[in-house]
């Protein structure tokens, strides 16, 4: 492994003869040392070989061990001659966060806060193989497919603003259900509306740190406000859409003949029938993501209207911003057209750039980083830096450290939970298992991540939100 530290923030993973570009990995001297003993570096490699890459295969500073394309990769590909593949956009397809601000400042809420977890737990279904509240049938499900968050809104959930600030509008229009399998859409019918289990959570926050007082101002951030942040994707139907197309695509390598060093990053040429159709099974799955955190956001306005006794007007609860971070999506640079794959990775666009909201038009795109459960989230901003270096991509979290197997050996869940509470944040889970395995051990230092993204200028910090109450799936 010829690894070459460029500057303070950035190593290159210098090209071998198999790799068609370099690799390039964000990271500083603490963190880097975590990343060569997880063998990321090895998958950083791996991407690179890949036909059709440009540029470099780009790993974020929260970057760690993933299937075939490390978690926290970036790649984008010439639609012209370069390949698709499902390990460079994850199982949890449109895994993603938004955010909601509210009127409300942290001393306000505290004497609901008891009230409102419970009650957050109960309307918002979560935990392992979790149904929610809603059944639909198997057409109703495709309708889902095609039409993303919109079709959440024709069904009383949200108001238009919504989907204003939502990536995509919550929909990607290539989307096309008749090329999901059965058991997808299967799995999908009772899942709408569901937290799921996992690093997926609801959290309830409050603004510990203004970083830059005009871009907080434009986003509706304040000092002490209150927040909410919902984390989670396309559940059981995404997962199935991933486990299918892997299956799928290893005829399409043997066809088009795809030399690859590793059998999980399995791929198809962009423009190949076999391509086509991953593109467009990986697109109805994003829009069920984004419907379901439609839904989930319909249920936590409902939920703390009821325990608040306010009214919409008076909490406020607009959203500040929906963003994904596994995702693959068409985008054009320079005059060129590329499929840009982000495996736990943040869309950043700067100001003026096209797919903004015209309100941030003029500073560009929030970004979201949870962080892991009692420790802070973040917003960013997206920077011209980000474009020229990294598609326009930063972190998307705090990243693993620990797999979970090894965190149980140390942690318990019940004493987590009771050490957050002496921290002033409240818990609740589906099970104490599932709460000791996202510990904040089993995680990098999420302010470590930002500030490596922030210093090398792939993304502004914004602001810092701290955990008050937490839901985990």
């Amino acid at each position: 492994m010829n690894l070459k530290k460029l500057d303070d923030y950035r190593y290159m993973v210098e090209k071998t003869v198999k790799m068609n570009v370099p690799g390039i990995i964000y990271a500083n001297e603490h963190t880097i040392k975590k990343v060569i003993e997880d063998k990321a570096v090895q998958q950083v490699e791996n991407v690179a070989t890949l036909p059709g890459i440009e540029k470099a295969s780009l790993a974020m500073p929260d970057v760690h061990w993933g299937y075939g394309f490390p978690i926290g990769g970036v790649a984008a590909f010439r639609v012209s001659d370069g390949v698709i593949s499902p390990g460079g956009i994850g199982y949890d397809i449109n895994c993603g966060v938004r955010l909601l601000r509210t009127n409300l400042t942290k001393e306000e809420i505290k004497p609901y806060l008891e009230k409102l977890i419970y009650a957050l737990f109960n309307n918002v279904p979560s935990g392992v193989g979790s149904t929610g509240k809603l059944r639909l049938s198997i057409d109703e499900v495709k309708e889902v497919l095609k039409k993303g968050a919109k079709w959440a809104l024709q069904h009383g959930f949200g108001s238009k603003e919504d989907l204003e600030f939502t990536e995509e509008n919550g929909c990607m229009e290539e989307a096309n259900p008749e090329v999901v399998s059965e058991r997808a859409l299967e799995r999908g019918r009772e899942q709408l509306g569901t937290l799921g289990a996992g690093n997926h959570f609801l959290e309830v926050q409050y603004v510990e740190q203004i970083y830059d007082e005009n871009v907080a101002k434009v986003f509706g951030l304040f000092k002490d406000q209150v927040t909410v942040l919902v984390h989670t994707g396309s559940r059981g139907l995404g997962y199935q859409i991933c486990d299918d197309y892997i299956r799928y695509l290893q005829q399409a390598v043997q066809k088009y003949g795809i030399w690859l060093p590793d059998r999980q990053l399995v791929c198809a040429p962009i423009d190949s029938s076999e391509g086509k159709r991953y593109f467009q099974a990986m697109a109805a799955a994003a829009n069920y993501a984004w419907a379901n955190r439609q839904i989930i956001t319909h249920w936590v306005r409902e939920t703390i209207m009821h325990v608040l006794n306010k009214s919409a007007k008076e909490i406020g609860l607009e959203q500040i911003y929906d963003v994904a971070h596994n995702i693959g999506k068409f985008e054009e640079y320079n005059g060129k057209k590329y499929v840009v794959h982000r495996k736990g990775a943040t869309r950043a666009f700067p100001k003026g750039f096209p797919g903004i909201p015209q309100a941030y038009k003029d500073l560009g795109q929030p970004v979201l980083v949870p962080g892991s459960m009692g420790t802070a989230s973040y917003v960013l901003v997206g920077t011209e830096k980000a474009v020229e270096e990294t598609w326009g991509s930063t972190c998307h979290g705090a990243g693993r450290v620990s797999s979970r197997s090894a965190i149980l050996k140390s942690v318990r869940g019940e004493e987590l939970a009771k050490e957050l509470r002496e921290k002033g944040i409240l818990v609740k889970s589906d099970s104490w298992k599932t709460l000791a395995e996202e510990a904040p051990q089993a995680y990098k230092n999420v302010d470590e991540v930002v500030e490596i993204c922030h210093q090398s200028g792939i993304s502004r910090k914004v602001a810092r939100l701290k955990p008050l109450a937490v839901i985990k799936g």
